[in-house]
């Protein structure tokens, strides 16, 4: 019977001779503590436990629990040139090991994430990088923790007032007025030319102009989000209402349908994965519009005025903590639109392609 490889064997022995040599150096300096012993012992546990074929549960858990048993003591340790060269390829060889199991994508990416996360952390403090330039992940989280009731008004200033209401009056004009270009031809040479101009306005000229005419509340920077997402919706409903097969243009024609019944019945359903494709662009697009249109005035509430100000004051974990609720905010966002993408437009071949996978 052929042997095939295992995966990432080559990847384990070597953090195994790492963690060896590591050993050797340490313990030629300095005799060796109870506690870092026990660490590079759990790392070489750890590595045996990842050395093998199948994944079973047993194996994963005590990869687990004692590659996480090692990184947590290591974090608050000074910097091992070869212990850390160790621990990086026990990172690779267990998200390469995770992707290859059953679990969902989801748990793959959350790993990947958490590995980067310690070795910001462990190489922040090693290389003691002052907080201006990068502060670490447990200072961001402190931070976090601490500004709660602060960043809960600024979510509520600049997600729920500011992204939302531009948001649905942008996108929905530029729905509403390519259904209207499309129904009346004329438009296409008069009206097409003028939104597309909306899509070359730079933003850090609107903004101000928004701010004298609508105040410096969340109505101006709604006023510039529904500028921004206006064209993206506009061009796509467009394209999407164009996107019905002839032979199904030519049947709803046998059934004497009407322009607007063979608008509600064909052509719609057929724009709407365009429709959606520009839906998740401008929930991204939103939420960056709003944040830098605060910039340029604001109250005192709203994350890009807390980004400016705390910036301003050098409170760079702030700053961060903010960054890290806009960066979930519209990640949740987008997270639902994509859920509300599938439901909608289940029978659409990329999506039935994607479901037949899983």
């Amino acid at each position: 019977m052929k042997r095939t490889a295992i995966p990432g064997t080559f990847l384990l022995v070597g953090a195994l001779l790492l963690l060896m040599l590591s050993l050797i150096q340490l313990s030629g300096q300095t005799p060796l503590s109870a506690p870092l012993l026990l660490v590079n012992v759990l790392l070489v546990l750890c590595a045996l436990a990842g050395c093998t074929a199948t994944f079973s549960r047993l194996r994963g858990g005590l990869f687990a629990v004692t590659l996480l048993t090692s990184v947590l003591w290591l974090a608050w340790q000074p910097i091992h040139g070869l212990t850390l060269c160790a621990v990086a390829l026990l990172a690779m060889v267990s998200v390469q090991r995770l992707a290859r199991s059953t679990l969902p994508a989801a748990s793959v990416a959350a790993l990947l994430g958490l590995w980067l996360l310690w070795f910001w952390q462990i190489l922040v403090i090693g290389f003691a990088v002052p907080q201006v330039i990068l502060p670490a992940p447990l200072d961001i989280l402190a931070a976090l923790v601490n500004s709660v009731p602060l960043l809960a008004g600024d979510v509520l200033q600049t997600v729920i007032k500011s992204v939302l209401a531009g948001y649905l009056l942008g996108s929905g004009l530029g729905i509403g007025v390519a259904i209207l270009i499309d129904r009346l031809p004329f438009l296409q040479r008069g009206l097409l030319p003028v939104a597309s101009l909306t899509s070359t306005v730079p933003l850090v000229g609107v903004a101000p102009i928004a701010v004298m005419w609508f105040g410096f509340d969340w109505p101006s920077k709604a006023a510039v989000v529904t500028l921004v997402t206006f064209f993206p919706a506009l061009v796509n409903t467009l394209a999407g209402l164009k996107a019905s097969g002839k032979l199904e243009q030519e049947l709803m024609y046998c059934y004497a349908a009407t322009p607007g019944q063979s608008l509600r019945v064909l052509r719609l359903p057929a724009a709407m994965p365009f429709i959606f494709s520009a839906l998740k662009v401008n929930a991204t697009l939103s939420l960056i519009t709003a944040i830098v249109a605060e910039f340029f005035g604001s109250p005192t509430a709203g994350l890009g005025f807390r980004i400016s100000t705390e910036s301003a004051r050098m409170h760079m974990p702030v700053v961060w903590s903010a960054i890290v609720v806009a960066s979930v905010a519209g990640s949740l966002f987008y997270s639902l639109l994509v859920q509300l993408d599938r439901r909608v437009n289940f029978w659409h071949p990329t999506l039935r392609g994607s479901a037949a996978q899983k």
